[in-house]
């Protein structure tokens, strides 16, 4: 997997943060923002910091962090492949391609490949129903896929 985030640097620049944010109003969200680009991920060792440094409840911390989507409890890929699997892009062959993505890259679904390189989610409808079946590699958008079509968007990354 990736080098270690948690290092005393990481914490250092952690407790930035959190010193930085203290005391204002909605401090929790960009407090948690930042601990992400900085750890890559939301982990309990970095929840329980926050936890204390804000006096606020690890509970309530932690359901944060698992309701909205851009938090992670475990560190993502360099490259975060999304697979539609709204219905329009279901019917349309959606599994296949996610099956054949997992299988490309040794990712499974929800998880980072052992290298670290590929993070794989099956995502809810993404919104381009007219260009089923959809695939996101970070930013970058596939439409209209046919089976044939995945492994030289995945030798691209």
């Amino acid at each position: 997997m990736a080098k270690n985030l948690f290092t005393e640097e990481n914490f250092q620049k952690l407790n930035v943060v959190i010193e930085d944010n203290k005391g204002k109003k909605g401090a929790l969200m960009p407090i948690l923002h930042e601990a992400q680009k900085i750890f890559g991920c939301i982990p309990l060792e970095v929840q329980k910091v926050v936890s204390e440094k804000l006096m606020i409840p690890l509970s309530e911390i932690y359901g944060v962090v698992t309701f909205y989507s851009q938090f992670t409890l475990e560190p993502r890929g360099e490259f975060v492949i999304g697979v539609c699997m709204g219905t329009a892009c279901y019917v349309k062959e959606a599994q296949p391609i996610l099956d054949k993505i997992s299988q490309l890259t040794n990712a499974k679904v929800g998880k980072t490949s052992e290298d670290g390189k590929f993070t794989l989610e099956a995502t809810r409808c993404i919104g381009a129903c007219g260009l089923a079946p959809v695939i996101t590699v970070n930013e970058d958008v596939y439409g209209r896929l046919l089976l044939k079509d995945v492994p030289d968007i995945i030798k691209k990354y």
